[in-house]
């Protein structure tokens, strides 16, 4: 049985399911890059989200997944498409968070 490819390359969850790699390399031949970018950039920004709403907020963790997000949008820059400034916003608002994750834990220290 051969489902849609999903896993760029490799397994990533215990589906036993077998993985169709010829498929999955059509998926990406056909997929234009600024969307999987685009794809990529949501689970960047949801993970920098997990670090930050740990008890305690992984700074650390999450100041590195921002650090590649600002760096895939100042490689990409309009390049990414027509979504750069959705983009853009989403990176200032995953910051805030930072900001105020990093000021509460600096109050906890105090």
């Amino acid at each position: 049985m051969t489902s849609v490819a999903t896993h760029y390359l490799g397994g990533m969850t215990d589906d036993t399911t077998e993985f169709d790699t010829q498929a999955e390399l059509e998926y990406l031949r056909q997929t234009p890059a600024h969307d999987l970018l685009a794809n990529h950039f949501f689970v960047l920004a949801q993970w920098a989200a997990v670090h930050l709403a740990a008890t305690p907020a992984d700074l650390t963790g999450a100041q590195l997944v921002i650090d590649v997000m600002a760096a895939v949008l100042d490689a990409g820059e309009d390049r990414l498409g027509g979504n750069v400034t959705l983009y853009r916003s989403a990176l200032a608002e995953i910051q805030q968070v930072f900001v105020r994750a990093s000021l509460a834990a600096n109050t906890k220290e105090d």
